[in-house]
This record gives structure tokens, sequence and C-alpha cells, in this order.
């Protein structure tokens, strides 16, 4: 039998950072501006370590490595993805991110980075940056250089359970009040178009104004993921997205559900509830990969997941 293997989450401080992570999912964060939970992840600059069975201590970029047999023998020089928890106590800079041809080129063969995100919470009233009003790239260079960012900047009103898919070229920034749950590619790749004027250690953030002119769409064109959903006996299941970069579902159980692991590999992060898997015991903020040929698997207790694999 294949074992799941749980990951231990590397936390990052941010300025505009929180500590809601403590309490909603007891982890240890190191300050009360903590931004980013990097809960599956194999990234030089995050590297998680699984905490359990065999493979205990090592971490996920080198099992990738050195035991491709449990992600199917996917090919590619490193792990598809990367999951996040984000806590922003403030808004975060407006930002966009490259594609992966644009990123090979300037940023030193990384990946480009796809997202999409999965609203946990947020205050009422919040609202999220998707997208701008620009109508051609010639005005978008014009409304940042003449920092008219009330007329280029597109809202929209923001609820909990709401899901947004941000393809590259997409200016977007979440806002203070909101936790979300993110997938993207394995890429650490942001350019900041605008950060609102703020200090970091007494001097404004870096900004990437001619990279982020280069790589945004225009005129932007929104991106709605589907949101079909299934009921079965028991439970149900809510297709979120499907990318060439990753499939998302949402899965919310009331008792009891069985599943057969048929991808490469599957991660799971358990957003809401307690139970167990296959015996072993689950909480939310728990995150796990089910490896290749993993075969079938029962949950029992209510439950909700977010589950992401990629197609081989």
């Amino acid at each position: 039998m294949k074992e799941i293997l749980f990951l231990e989450p590397v936390f990052k401080e941010m300025i505009w950072g929180g500590d809601r992570m403590k309490a909603e999912y007891q982890y240890p964060i190191p300050s009360d501006h903590t931004g980013e939970c990097w809960a599956i992840s194999a990234h030089p600059n995050g590297d998680c370590k699984i905490s359990n069975g065999t493979y205990k201590g090592q971490s996920l970029s080198q099992l990738w490595e050195e035991h491709k047999e449990l992600f199917g023998g996917l090919s590619g020089d490193r792990f598809p993805l990367l999951i996040k928890i984000i806590d922003a106590k403030q808004d975060l800079s407006i930002q966009v991110h490259p594609n992966d041809i644009y990123a090979k080129e300037h940023e030193n063969g990384s990946l480009g980075k796809t997202e999409c995100w999965y609203i946990l919470d947020c205050e009422e009233g919040t609202e999220i940056v998707i997208g701008h009003h620009a109508k051609d790239k010639e005005e978008v260079k014009d409304m940042i250089e003449q920092k008219r960012w009330k007329d280029f900047i597109r809202t929209v009103p923001l609820k909990k359970g709401d899901f947004f898919q941000i393809n590259p070229g997409c200016v977007h920034a979440i806002k203070g009040g909101t936790l979300i749950l993110e997938t993207q590619q394995n890429s650490d790749i942001t350019y900041r178009v605008y950060d609102y004027d703020r200090l970091s250690n007494g001097k404004p953030r870096e900004l990437h104004v001619e990279r982020s002119i280069a790589v945004i769409e225009a005129p932007f064109e929104e991106v709605r993921g589907d949101r079909a959903k299934k009921e079965y006996d028991g439970y149900t299941i809510e297709h979120l997205v499907s990318s060439p970069y990753y499939t998302v579902e949402k899965v919310d159980i009331t008792k009891e559900a069985t599943f057969s692991q048929t991808h490469s590999f599957q991660n799971i992060s358990i957003i809401d509830g307690k139970g167990e898997i296959n015996g072993n015991p689950i909480k939310k903020g728990d995150h796990f990969i089910l490896p290749a040929e993993f075969g079938s698997y029962t949950i029992k207790g209510e439950i909700s997941y977010i589950t992401s694999y990629v197609e081989k």
C-alpha cells in the first residue's frame, strides 16, 4: 500500500500579513505579520518536508528528484504545483505574472505563473482586484506611467466561496481582510505594478513597471471557472477549473466517501472539519499528497477540502 505524504508547511512573513493562521489552523506562525503558508511546495524558496512514514524529514523536491515513481513518472525538472494559504491583513500590491515563455527568457529559466484562488473567508464589503480597464497595450502603458490607478484598476465585490482563475498577464491583487487558498504553478515570479507608495524598512518596495507593461494582456478578458457541482450519496464534488497546468476541485463530505486516486499524484488541503483518511486522522489545515497508483481511499467525517492534480 502506498503511503500518504503529509507535509510540514513553510511560513512567510510579509509587510501585509497577519496572525489569522494561528487562530484558524493552529499553525506555529513566526509572527503576527505572517502572510503566506506554503503548504505543498518543492520550490527553492520554500521546500516542504515530509512529516511521516518512510520519507519523513525528506523534502518534496528530493522526492521529486529521487522517487519519480511517486509522481507517476511525470516529466519535468520540478514538482509542477505550489499550494499556499494567504492571509492578507492589508492590501497586497497590484501585480501581474509572466507566462512560461517570458519567464524562461527573462527569469533564469523559471516557470511562468498561472494561479487560481479559492476564497476561504473575507470581511464583509471586501473587494478584490481582477483585471484592468485599459482598452489596449498603449493605454496600459499610459495609465501606469501617468499613475491613473483609479481609472486603470478593476475591482469586483468578494464573498466567501468565490473562485478566480488568474492567467499570466492578468492584473490582480488581494485586499486586506481576505483569506485564500491558492493553487499555482511552481514559480515565485511576481511583477509589482503599484504598491500604494508603501515603505518597507523606510524605503519603497521595488516595482517592476517595464516588465509588468510587457506582460499585461489587453484588453482584459475574464476567465471564469465552471463551478459545475455533482451530488452523490454523502458528498459533493464541485469542479472549479481545468487548465493546462492543473485541475482543481472542491469536495464536501457529510459522513463518508470512497474514491480512487488514478492521477500521477493528488494534492489535498483540508479547509474545514476533521475526520480520517484510511484510518489516518486529518483536520482543517492539514495538507498531503496521495502518490501515483495510490488506489482506493476512504474519507470519514464532516470535511471540506480542495484537491488538485495535473493531467498526464
